[in-house]
């Protein structure tokens, strides 16, 4: 009896300190939550930080857009489209090498940059293709080159392949086309999952831009202070994030059979070292669009 006595208080004594022990674990997990959520940062502040001359802000179907127009304003037009997650900053190399020949329009795609949210909360490749038409018409392009990398190549080809008279030439940087095989990359599988891609979404973004810029670029002196920051700071531009866990979650696989249609002159640049989208899809894209040059 003695030893069922002393039994039972040891194992109440145990169970009264589950209450501290939780109330502790709950107190550190609310902590690192708290240390690890970036709210959405003021768009007067990452305007002011990103946004200065060359930037203009202009009306695009109702959504205020970010773009540059720069080089020679009576030069054959060339647009360029950037990719996921990405921005126009990333085109500033090409406009330095292109400016005096070529009038060179970029453009945050709504849901990136400093555009943000559009109305329309609709951000696949398909509602993208619109939106450059639009774009153009308010511009007054009638017809132009046009120039996409990963995600955006997807939008220069289809653009292309829908209103053919309106493109001159087209050039696919890296470019999305093809079905994956295999796992997609890991921003892409944390943001379809439920949940945690809700959540995840506001935690603070520089660990996976870090992560995901050590497999875009091949050369790590690429992957400076600067251009991280700048990654970062953009995905917290107000609307930015739930529009990435839209089109992660909601984007179609991209049909290809399109591009067996396109007869415009097209040049293909490919990174051999790529580890988002595989060097066979610029074979594949070379065989499928007549006559396309693979650089």
């Amino acid at each position: 009896m003695p030893n069922r006595r002393r039994r039972a208080e040891e194992q109440h004594s145990r169970w009264r300190h589950l209450p501290l022990v939780l109330l502790f674990l709950l107190g550190g997990l609310s902590g690192v939550l708290l240390w690890a959520y970036a709210p959405d940062l003021p768009p007067d502040v990452l305007i002011a930080r990103y946004g200065q001359p060359p930037s203009t802000f202009i009306d695009v179907g109702g959504t205020r857009t970010h773009i540059r127009d720069e080089g020679k304003a009576d030069a054959m037009p060339l647009v360029l489209i950037h990719g996921s997650l990405g921005s126009l900053h990333m085109w500033e190399g090409w406009v330095g090498e292109l400016k005096d020949r070529y009038r060179l329009i970029s453009v945050d795609l709504p849901g990136h940059g400093l555009t943000g949210a559009w109305p329309r909360g609709d951000y696949s490749i398909e509602a993208y293709t619109d939106f450059i038409e639009v774009l153009a018409d308010t511009l007054n392009l009638d017809r132009f080159a046009i120039a996409g990398h990963s995600m955006g190549g997807a939008v220069a080809w289809s653009f292309a392949a829908t209103r053919p008279e309106r493109v001159s030439h087209l050039i696919l940087v890296d470019s999305a086309g093809y079905p994956r095989g295999g796992e997609p990359p890991l921003p892409i599988r944390l943001a379809r999952m439920k949940g945690i891609g809700d959540i995840g979404i506001y935690f603070k973004p520089e660990r996976l831009v870090r992560r995901s810029m050590e497999e875009i670029y091949s050369d790590p002196t690429m992957i400076t202070p600067q251009r991280l920051r700048r990654f970062a700071d953009l995905q917290r531009f107000p609307g930015n994030r739930r529009a990435t866990l839209q089109r992660a979650r909601n984007q179609e696989p991209i049909d290809p059979t399109p591009l067996k249609r396109l007869d415009v002159p097209t040049l293909i640049i490919w990174g051999a070292q790529d580890r988002w989208v595989p060097v066979a899809d610029a074979f594949h894209f070379q065989n499928d669009i007549k006559g396309a040059r693979l650089a």
